[in-house]
Protein backbone atom coordinates (compact mmCIF):
# COMPACT_ATOMS: atom_id res chain seq x y z
CA UNK A 1 0.00 0.00 0.00
CA UNK A 2 1.54 3.59 -1.18
CA UNK A 3 2.42 5.76 2.05
CA UNK A 4 0.21 8.29 0.75
CA UNK A 5 -3.45 6.49 0.75
CA UNK A 6 -2.91 6.42 4.78
CA UNK A 7 -3.86 9.80 4.89
CA UNK A 8 -7.29 9.38 2.87
CA UNK A 9 -9.11 8.43 5.69
CA UNK A 10 -8.99 11.77 7.87
CA UNK A 11 -8.40 13.60 4.58
CA UNK A 12 -11.76 12.47 3.65
CA UNK A 13 -13.59 13.05 7.30
CA UNK A 14 -11.99 16.75 7.36
CA UNK A 15 -13.63 17.65 3.81
CA UNK A 16 -16.81 15.70 4.92
CA UNK A 17 -17.67 17.62 8.15
CA UNK A 18 -17.00 20.64 6.57
CA UNK A 19 -19.01 20.15 3.32
CA UNK A 20 -22.21 19.02 4.98
CA UNK A 21 -21.41 20.16 8.32
CA UNK A 22 -23.17 16.46 10.04
CA UNK A 23 -19.71 15.25 11.95
CA UNK A 24 -21.54 11.86 12.51
CA UNK A 25 -21.52 10.98 8.76
CA UNK A 26 -17.59 11.96 8.15
CA UNK A 27 -16.42 10.25 10.82
CA UNK A 28 -18.25 7.23 10.33
CA UNK A 29 -17.60 7.41 6.61
CA UNK A 30 -13.75 7.71 7.46
CA UNK A 31 -13.43 5.12 9.74
CA UNK A 32 -15.10 2.36 7.04
CA UNK A 33 -12.44 4.04 4.81
CA UNK A 34 -9.64 3.35 6.99
CA UNK A 35 -10.88 -0.29 7.75
CA UNK A 36 -11.44 -1.17 4.24
CA UNK A 37 -7.98 0.31 3.61
CA UNK A 38 -6.66 -2.53 6.14
CA UNK A 39 -8.85 -5.38 4.64
CA UNK A 40 -7.13 -5.12 1.56
CA UNK A 41 -9.71 -3.01 -0.19
CA UNK A 42 -12.67 -5.34 0.89
CA UNK A 43 -15.36 -2.95 1.77
CA UNK A 44 -17.48 -5.62 3.49
CA UNK A 45 -14.82 -6.39 5.40
CA UNK A 46 -14.16 -2.84 6.07
CA UNK A 47 -17.51 -2.57 7.53
CA UNK A 48 -17.18 -5.49 9.78
CA UNK A 49 -13.57 -4.69 10.72
CA UNK A 50 -15.45 -0.95 12.16
CA UNK A 51 -17.55 -2.62 14.61
CA UNK A 52 -15.09 -4.54 15.54
CA UNK A 53 -12.98 -1.84 16.05
CA UNK A 54 -15.78 0.01 17.90
CA UNK A 55 -16.01 -2.44 20.32
CA UNK A 56 -12.43 -2.27 21.28
CA UNK A 57 -12.62 0.65 21.83
CA UNK A 58 -13.99 0.00 25.07
CA UNK A 59 -11.15 -2.46 25.98
CA UNK A 60 -9.21 0.74 26.89
CA UNK A 61 -10.28 1.57 30.15
CA UNK A 62 -8.83 5.65 29.70
CA UNK A 63 -11.37 5.26 26.60
CA UNK A 64 -14.44 4.07 28.64
CA UNK A 65 -13.95 6.03 31.34
CA UNK A 66 -13.64 9.32 29.18
CA UNK A 67 -17.67 8.04 27.36
CA UNK A 68 -18.70 7.66 31.43
CA UNK A 69 -18.18 10.62 32.98
CA UNK A 70 -19.40 12.86 29.40
CA UNK A 71 -22.36 10.94 30.39
CA UNK A 72 -22.83 11.58 33.91
CA UNK A 73 -21.68 15.03 33.35
CA UNK A 74 -25.30 15.60 31.90
CA UNK A 75 -26.56 14.24 34.89
CA UNK A 76 -24.78 16.92 37.37
CA UNK A 77 -25.45 19.70 35.16
CA UNK A 78 -29.51 18.78 35.13
CA UNK A 79 -28.86 18.48 38.98
CA UNK A 80 -27.91 21.67 39.44
CA UNK A 81 -30.09 23.22 36.87
CA UNK A 82 -33.16 21.89 38.55
CA UNK A 83 -31.72 22.56 42.21
CA UNK A 84 -31.64 26.90 40.89
CA UNK A 85 -27.75 26.07 41.75
CA UNK A 86 -26.40 27.32 38.36
CA UNK A 87 -29.57 30.53 38.26
CA UNK A 88 -27.98 30.93 42.05
CA UNK A 89 -24.24 31.17 40.77
CA UNK A 90 -24.97 33.59 38.00
CA UNK A 91 -26.73 36.26 40.48
CA UNK A 92 -24.11 35.84 42.43
CA UNK A 93 -21.37 36.67 40.33
CA UNK A 94 -23.51 39.39 38.74
CA UNK A 95 -24.41 40.77 41.93
CA UNK A 96 -21.20 40.77 43.88
CA UNK A 97 -19.15 42.53 40.16
CA UNK A 98 -17.22 39.71 39.59
CA UNK A 99 -18.93 39.22 36.37
CA UNK A 100 -21.56 41.78 35.80
CA UNK A 101 -19.69 43.23 32.66
CA UNK A 102 -18.71 41.26 29.29
CA UNK A 103 -14.94 41.77 29.80
CA UNK A 104 -15.57 40.58 33.67
CA UNK A 105 -17.19 37.42 32.54
CA UNK A 106 -14.65 36.81 30.28
CA UNK A 107 -11.88 37.07 32.44
CA UNK A 108 -13.96 35.11 35.09
CA UNK A 109 -14.24 32.41 32.63
CA UNK A 110 -10.26 32.75 31.10
CA UNK A 111 -9.34 32.69 34.93
CA UNK A 112 -10.88 29.59 35.88
CA UNK A 113 -9.67 27.96 32.51
CA UNK A 114 -6.36 28.93 33.49
CA UNK A 115 -6.39 27.73 37.08
CA UNK A 116 -7.33 24.86 36.62
CA UNK A 117 -4.27 23.00 35.07
CA UNK A 118 -4.26 19.57 36.45
CA UNK A 119 -6.53 17.93 33.91
CA UNK A 120 -8.00 19.18 30.64
CA UNK A 121 -11.53 17.56 30.89
CA UNK A 122 -11.90 19.21 34.20
CA UNK A 123 -11.11 22.72 33.04
CA UNK A 124 -12.99 22.50 30.05
CA UNK A 125 -16.27 21.03 32.16
CA UNK A 126 -16.03 23.43 34.82
CA UNK A 127 -15.77 26.51 32.65
CA UNK A 128 -17.89 25.53 30.60
CA UNK A 129 -20.97 24.97 32.93
CA UNK A 130 -19.79 28.09 34.50
CA UNK A 131 -19.53 30.36 31.96
CA UNK A 132 -22.75 29.29 29.69
CA UNK A 133 -25.24 31.42 31.78
CA UNK A 134 -22.72 34.06 32.03
CA UNK A 135 -22.46 34.03 28.55
CA UNK A 136 -26.25 33.65 28.08
CA UNK A 137 -27.25 36.74 30.19
CA UNK A 138 -24.66 38.69 28.71
CA UNK A 139 -25.56 38.24 24.91
CA UNK A 140 -22.00 36.62 24.46
CA UNK A 141 -22.05 33.60 22.30
CA UNK A 142 -21.42 30.18 22.84
CA UNK A 143 -19.08 29.80 20.30
CA UNK A 144 -16.89 32.43 21.99
CA UNK A 145 -17.18 30.51 25.60
CA UNK A 146 -15.98 27.47 23.66
CA UNK A 147 -13.12 29.10 21.85
CA UNK A 148 -12.18 30.97 25.43
CA UNK A 149 -12.39 27.35 27.48
CA UNK A 150 -10.14 25.16 24.02
CA UNK A 151 -7.32 27.82 24.12
CA UNK A 152 -6.88 27.84 27.55
CA UNK A 153 -7.27 24.50 28.77
CA UNK A 154 -4.97 22.41 26.76
CA UNK A 155 -2.12 25.54 26.23
CA UNK A 156 -1.95 26.23 30.01
CA UNK A 157 -1.69 21.78 30.36
CA UNK A 158 1.12 22.09 28.33
CA UNK A 159 2.93 24.78 29.98
CA UNK A 160 2.66 24.04 33.55
CA UNK A 161 3.81 20.85 33.81
CA UNK A 162 2.17 19.56 37.41
CA UNK A 163 -0.04 16.88 35.33
CA UNK A 164 -0.57 14.44 33.30
CA UNK A 165 0.69 15.82 30.31
CA UNK A 166 3.67 16.80 31.83
CA UNK A 167 4.32 13.30 33.36
CA UNK A 168 3.59 11.33 29.68
CA UNK A 169 5.96 13.66 28.16
CA UNK A 170 8.35 13.06 30.34
CA UNK A 171 8.27 9.04 30.30
CA UNK A 172 8.83 9.59 26.35
CA UNK A 173 11.80 11.49 26.59
CA UNK A 174 13.12 9.74 29.60
CA UNK A 175 14.51 6.99 26.84
CA UNK A 176 17.00 9.25 25.19
CA UNK A 177 20.82 10.12 25.98
CA UNK A 178 19.54 13.57 27.92
CA UNK A 179 21.92 14.66 30.94
CA UNK A 180 18.73 16.13 32.81
CA UNK A 181 15.65 15.23 31.23
CA UNK A 182 13.57 16.67 33.52
CA UNK A 183 15.46 20.06 33.08
CA UNK A 184 14.93 19.63 29.21
CA UNK A 185 10.52 19.03 29.78
CA UNK A 186 11.29 22.55 32.25
CA UNK A 187 12.74 24.28 29.35
CA UNK A 188 10.27 23.85 26.69
CA UNK A 189 7.96 26.34 29.08
CA UNK A 190 9.70 29.69 27.62
CA UNK A 191 9.88 28.23 24.19
CA UNK A 192 6.07 27.34 23.50
CA UNK A 193 5.61 29.64 21.37
CA UNK A 194 1.81 28.42 20.40
CA UNK A 195 0.68 27.72 23.93
CA UNK A 196 1.76 31.08 25.29
CA UNK A 197 0.34 33.01 21.93
CA UNK A 198 -2.91 31.42 21.88
CA UNK A 199 -3.12 32.22 26.05
CA UNK A 200 -2.35 35.70 24.77
CA UNK A 201 -4.69 35.82 22.01
CA UNK A 202 -7.21 34.78 24.53
CA UNK A 203 -6.60 37.06 27.12
CA UNK A 204 -6.51 40.09 24.19
CA UNK A 205 -10.09 39.24 23.50
CA UNK A 206 -11.34 39.55 26.54
CA UNK A 207 -9.43 42.76 27.73
CA UNK A 208 -10.30 44.33 24.04
CA UNK A 209 -14.02 42.44 24.26
CA UNK A 210 -13.33 42.59 20.66
CA UNK A 211 -13.42 39.26 17.95
CA UNK A 212 -12.66 38.71 14.37
CA UNK A 213 -13.65 36.00 11.77
CA UNK A 214 -16.51 34.10 11.76
CA UNK A 215 -16.68 34.85 15.60
CA UNK A 216 -17.27 38.15 15.23
CA UNK A 217 -20.20 37.29 12.79
CA UNK A 218 -21.84 34.74 15.73
CA UNK A 219 -21.12 37.41 18.03
CA UNK A 220 -23.55 39.64 16.05
CA UNK A 221 -25.97 36.79 15.50
CA UNK A 222 -26.09 36.39 19.46
CA UNK A 223 -26.46 39.82 19.94
CA UNK A 224 -29.13 40.53 17.10
CA UNK A 225 -31.47 37.50 18.28
CA UNK A 226 -30.97 38.89 22.26
CA UNK A 227 -32.61 41.95 21.50
CA UNK A 228 -35.51 40.66 19.34
CA UNK A 229 -36.57 38.66 21.85
CA UNK A 230 -38.11 38.53 25.05
CA UNK A 231 -35.88 39.64 28.13
CA UNK A 232 -35.71 36.04 30.31
CA UNK A 233 -35.67 35.66 33.95
CA UNK A 234 -32.53 34.38 35.19
CA UNK A 235 -34.49 32.41 38.08
CA UNK A 236 -33.76 31.71 41.58
CA UNK A 237 -32.18 29.84 43.41
CA UNK A 238 -28.75 29.53 45.68
CA UNK A 239 -25.24 29.65 44.52
CA UNK A 240 -24.10 26.82 47.11
CA UNK A 241 -26.42 24.30 44.95
CA UNK A 242 -23.56 24.73 42.28
CA UNK A 243 -20.83 25.64 44.01
CA UNK A 244 -20.32 22.47 46.03
CA UNK A 245 -20.45 19.74 43.15
CA UNK A 246 -17.79 22.44 41.37
CA UNK A 247 -15.48 21.91 44.92
CA UNK A 248 -16.18 18.59 45.07
CA UNK A 249 -15.66 17.73 41.09
CA UNK A 250 -12.12 19.94 41.55
CA UNK A 251 -11.08 18.84 45.01
CA UNK A 252 -11.98 15.21 44.34
CA UNK A 253 -10.01 15.28 40.83
CA UNK A 254 -7.04 16.79 42.73
CA UNK A 255 -7.62 14.32 45.69
CA UNK A 256 -7.87 11.39 43.29
CA UNK A 257 -4.67 12.34 41.25
CA UNK A 258 -2.62 12.34 44.22
CA UNK A 259 -4.17 9.23 45.38
CA UNK A 260 -3.87 7.15 42.21
CA UNK A 261 -0.10 8.45 42.12
CA UNK A 262 0.31 7.22 45.67
CA UNK A 263 1.53 10.92 46.98
CA UNK A 264 2.72 12.20 43.39
CA UNK A 265 0.36 13.54 41.41
CA UNK A 266 2.17 13.58 38.22
CA UNK A 267 2.18 9.35 38.45
CA UNK A 268 -1.77 9.72 39.32
CA UNK A 269 -4.30 8.40 36.54
CA UNK A 270 -6.77 11.42 35.32
CA UNK A 271 -9.21 9.65 33.78
CA UNK A 272 -9.76 7.48 37.15
CA UNK A 273 -9.49 10.89 38.77
CA UNK A 274 -11.73 12.67 36.66
CA UNK A 275 -14.93 9.75 36.44
CA UNK A 276 -14.40 9.60 40.13
CA UNK A 277 -14.82 13.11 40.82
CA UNK A 278 -17.75 13.48 38.77
CA UNK A 279 -19.63 10.26 40.33
CA UNK A 280 -19.10 11.86 43.60
CA UNK A 281 -20.15 15.80 42.65
CA UNK A 282 -23.22 14.43 40.72
CA UNK A 283 -24.33 12.11 43.83
CA UNK A 284 -23.52 15.71 46.16
CA UNK A 285 -25.99 17.68 43.37
CA UNK A 286 -28.65 14.52 43.66
CA UNK A 287 -28.51 15.26 47.34
CA UNK A 288 -28.43 18.73 46.71
CA UNK A 289 -31.41 19.01 44.68
CA UNK A 290 -33.52 16.33 47.05
CA UNK A 291 -32.78 18.57 49.90
CA UNK A 292 -34.27 22.00 48.08
CA UNK A 293 -37.37 20.17 47.54
CA UNK A 294 -37.41 21.41 44.03
CA UNK A 295 -38.17 18.19 42.51
CA UNK A 296 -40.47 14.86 43.43
CA UNK A 297 -38.49 12.37 44.96
CA UNK A 298 -39.52 9.77 42.12
CA UNK A 299 -38.58 11.71 39.41
CA UNK A 300 -34.72 12.11 40.63
CA UNK A 301 -33.77 9.49 39.01
CA UNK A 302 -35.69 10.18 35.07
CA UNK A 303 -34.07 14.12 35.98
CA UNK A 304 -30.36 12.70 35.87
CA UNK A 305 -31.31 10.28 32.99
CA UNK A 306 -32.59 13.19 30.51
CA UNK A 307 -29.54 15.27 31.48
CA UNK A 308 -27.19 12.48 30.44
CA UNK A 309 -29.79 11.96 27.27
CA UNK A 310 -29.03 15.77 26.19
CA UNK A 311 -25.93 14.39 25.84
CA UNK A 312 -25.73 11.45 24.26
CA UNK A 313 -25.25 12.92 20.54
CA UNK A 314 -21.91 14.86 21.87
CA UNK A 315 -20.76 11.54 23.64
CA UNK A 316 -21.48 9.56 20.50
CA UNK A 317 -19.10 12.23 18.14
CA UNK A 318 -16.53 11.28 20.87
CA UNK A 319 -16.82 7.65 20.70
CA UNK A 320 -16.87 7.95 16.74
CA UNK A 321 -13.45 10.25 17.16
CA UNK A 322 -11.96 7.52 19.53
CA UNK A 323 -12.74 4.44 16.96
CA UNK A 324 -11.36 6.42 13.76
CA UNK A 325 -7.99 7.23 16.15
CA UNK A 326 -7.41 3.80 16.70
CA UNK A 327 -8.17 2.72 13.13
CA UNK A 328 -5.73 5.24 12.00
CA UNK A 329 -3.27 4.12 14.28
CA UNK A 330 -3.63 0.81 12.80
CA UNK A 331 -3.12 1.61 8.98
CA UNK A 332 -0.07 3.37 10.46
CA UNK A 333 -1.23 7.13 9.41
CA UNK A 334 0.74 8.45 12.51
CA UNK A 335 3.66 7.07 11.48
CA UNK A 336 3.39 8.03 7.63
CA UNK A 337 3.40 11.92 9.02
CA UNK A 338 6.40 11.66 11.68
CA UNK A 339 8.44 9.89 8.74
CA UNK A 340 8.52 13.73 7.08
CA UNK A 341 10.26 14.93 9.72
CA UNK A 342 13.36 12.54 8.47
CA UNK A 343 14.12 14.16 5.34
CA UNK A 344 15.12 17.72 6.79
CA UNK A 345 18.00 18.82 5.02
CA UNK A 346 18.37 22.29 7.01
CA UNK A 347 18.84 21.67 10.58
CA UNK A 348 17.61 25.95 11.84
CA UNK A 349 14.46 24.50 9.96
CA UNK A 350 13.79 21.72 11.61
CA UNK A 351 11.97 23.52 14.98
CA UNK A 352 9.65 24.94 12.48
CA UNK A 353 9.18 22.16 10.48
CA UNK A 354 8.60 19.70 13.61
CA UNK A 355 5.98 21.86 14.43
CA UNK A 356 3.82 22.36 11.58
CA UNK A 357 4.21 18.56 11.50
CA UNK A 358 3.08 17.66 14.69
CA UNK A 359 0.52 20.21 13.58
CA UNK A 360 -0.95 18.16 10.56
CA UNK A 361 -0.47 14.73 12.58
CA UNK A 362 -2.37 15.74 15.43
CA UNK A 363 -5.01 17.54 12.85
CA UNK A 364 -5.44 14.47 10.79
CA UNK A 365 -5.70 11.99 13.88
CA UNK A 366 -7.58 14.24 15.99
CA UNK A 367 -4.79 13.61 19.36
CA UNK A 368 -2.09 15.55 20.42
CA UNK A 369 -1.44 13.05 22.96
CA UNK A 370 -0.92 10.50 19.65
CA UNK A 371 0.86 12.73 18.02
CA UNK A 372 3.54 13.43 21.00
CA UNK A 373 4.19 9.33 20.81
CA UNK A 374 4.66 9.71 17.52
CA UNK A 375 6.74 12.71 16.83
CA UNK A 376 9.14 12.98 20.00
CA UNK A 377 11.06 9.96 19.34
CA UNK A 378 11.35 11.51 16.00
CA UNK A 379 12.54 15.00 17.10
CA UNK A 380 14.33 14.51 20.04
CA UNK A 381 17.09 11.95 17.89
CA UNK A 382 16.84 14.92 14.85
CA UNK A 383 17.61 17.22 17.31
CA UNK A 384 20.76 15.75 19.14
CA UNK A 385 22.24 14.73 15.64
CA UNK A 386 21.73 18.18 14.00
CA UNK A 387 22.79 20.47 17.03
CA UNK A 388 19.21 21.79 17.86
CA UNK A 389 18.58 22.40 21.49
CA UNK A 390 16.18 19.13 22.29
CA UNK A 391 14.11 21.57 24.52
CA UNK A 392 13.50 23.54 21.32
CA UNK A 393 12.17 20.54 18.92
CA UNK A 394 10.04 19.08 22.00
CA UNK A 395 8.58 22.75 22.47
CA UNK A 396 7.99 22.63 18.57
CA UNK A 397 6.28 18.92 18.84
CA UNK A 398 4.13 20.07 22.14
CA UNK A 399 2.95 23.23 20.48
CA UNK A 400 2.06 21.77 17.54
CA UNK A 401 0.26 18.76 18.89
CA UNK A 402 -2.21 21.70 20.55
CA UNK A 403 -2.17 24.05 17.69
CA UNK A 404 -3.60 20.49 15.39
CA UNK A 405 -6.20 19.79 17.82
CA UNK A 406 -7.64 23.34 17.93
CA UNK A 407 -8.21 23.52 14.04
CA UNK A 408 -9.45 19.87 13.86
CA UNK A 409 -13.30 18.81 14.04
CA UNK A 410 -12.35 15.13 14.92
CA UNK A 411 -10.38 16.91 17.95
CA UNK A 412 -11.68 15.02 21.54
CA UNK A 413 -10.72 17.93 23.15
CA UNK A 414 -12.58 20.60 20.74
CA UNK A 415 -15.90 17.90 20.85
CA UNK A 416 -15.43 18.46 24.63
CA UNK A 417 -14.99 21.83 24.60
CA UNK A 418 -18.52 22.11 22.23
CA UNK A 419 -19.94 20.07 24.27
CA UNK A 420 -19.21 21.85 27.37
CA UNK A 421 -20.40 25.40 25.91
CA UNK A 422 -23.00 23.68 24.26
CA UNK A 423 -22.91 24.70 20.92
CA UNK A 424 -22.66 23.58 17.97
CA UNK A 425 -19.12 21.50 17.21
CA UNK A 426 -18.23 22.33 13.46
CA UNK A 427 -19.37 25.87 14.60
CA UNK A 428 -17.14 25.92 17.47
CA UNK A 429 -14.17 24.45 15.07
CA UNK A 430 -14.85 27.21 12.62
CA UNK A 431 -14.80 30.27 14.52
CA UNK A 432 -11.87 29.04 16.42
CA UNK A 433 -9.88 28.47 13.21
CA UNK A 434 -8.79 31.89 12.75
CA UNK A 435 -7.43 32.54 15.79
CA UNK A 436 -5.24 29.31 15.95
CA UNK A 437 -3.85 29.81 12.52
CA UNK A 438 -2.76 33.07 13.30
CA UNK A 439 -1.12 31.97 16.46
CA UNK A 440 0.02 29.04 14.33
CA UNK A 441 1.38 31.25 11.40
CA UNK A 442 3.61 33.41 14.73
CA UNK A 443 4.66 30.20 15.93
CA UNK A 444 6.36 29.28 12.84
CA UNK A 445 8.02 32.23 12.46
CA UNK A 446 9.13 32.50 16.02
CA UNK A 447 10.66 28.58 15.44
CA UNK A 448 12.55 29.73 12.05
CA UNK A 449 13.74 32.55 14.44
CA UNK A 450 15.17 30.30 17.09
CA UNK A 451 15.97 27.50 14.80
CA UNK A 452 18.17 29.87 13.25
CA UNK A 453 19.78 31.81 16.53
CA UNK A 454 20.57 28.34 18.24
CA UNK A 455 22.52 26.75 15.23
CA UNK A 456 23.84 29.19 12.76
Amino acid sequence: MADWITLLPPVLALALAVWTRNVYWALGLAIWTSETLIAGGNPALGLLGGVERAVSVFGSEGNTRILLFCLIIGALIEYMRRSGGIAGMVNWLVRTGAAGTRRRAGAVTALTGTLIFVETNISLLTTGIMGRPLFDRLKMSRERLAYIIDSTSAPVSILILLNGWGAFVLGLIAEYDLENPLAVLVATIPLNFYALLTLAGVWLTVISDRTFGPLRAREEQTIAANDDAPEEETGTGSAFNMGVPLLVLVGGALGFMLWTGGGNMLEGSGSQSILWAVCIATAVAFLLLLRSGKEPKGSLIETGFKGMGDLLPAVTVIFLALVLGASLKALGTGEVLGSLAGSISFAWALPAIVFVVAGITSFTTGTSWGTYGILVPVAIPLALGSGVPPSLALAAVLGGGVFGDHCSPISDTSIIASLAAECDHIEHVRTQLPYALSAGLLAVVSYLAAGIATTL
